[in-house]
């Protein structure tokens, strides 16, 4: 069952957040897996034209288990916003689907567009790139990282839809 949210209800509530517990991410991501709504608890990567640490994210437990049911989780890629390789494609789109994972967001490329779209996972990137990356085993894992100027940090909650994403410092819903 999709979760039930809306991104513009959630910015009507916490327009005038100060706090910057509340962030909006720009309007520059693009749908690229067969899931747009979904939401989770934020787990990132820091890397830039090496994709080794994301294949590692996606081939573990994309989820938490709660009392109140399975929570998938969502990877935020800081990529430096590269368009000149592809931090993620069909095999890794595919482990993340089949490891649970609710969505990657990545700020770079992704390649094999058209696998990517039949996946049960949310996928958000910046656009489509061929080239894949080199493996120089080089990157961060959990630590708070920049998107297109908007901090995103370990345990933030990212929700995605139709609209656009944002970000709770908490779970909002």
């Amino acid at each position: 069952m999709p979760p039930s949210f809306a991104t513009c209800d959630l910015c009507d509530a916490h327009k005038n957040d100060s706090s910057a517990d509340f962030r909006v991410m720009p309007p520059v991501f693009r749908d690229f897996g067969g899931v747009r709504k979904f939401c989770g608890p934020v787990v990132t990567v820091k890397c830039f034209e090496d994709n080794t640490l994301v294949k590692a994210a996606v081939d573990s437990a994309g989820f938490d288990d709660t009392p109140a049911g399975r929570v998938g989780k969502v990877l935020v890629i800081d990529g430096g916003g590269s368009l000149r390789r592809a931090l993620l494609g069909g095999n890794l789109g595919a482990a993340a689907a089949k490891n649970g994972w609710a969505g990657v967001v990545i700020d770079g490329c992704v390649r094999d567009v058209a696998e990517l779209a039949a996946l049960d996972v949310g996928i958000r990137a910046l656009a489509s790139m061929p080239l894949p990356t080199e493996k120089r085993n080089e990157g961060q894992k959990e630590l708070a990282v920049q998107v297109q100027g908007v901090w995103v940090r370990p345990g933030d909650w990212l929700y995605a839809d139709e609209d656009g994403m944002v970000i709770g410092a908490s779970r909002l819903i």
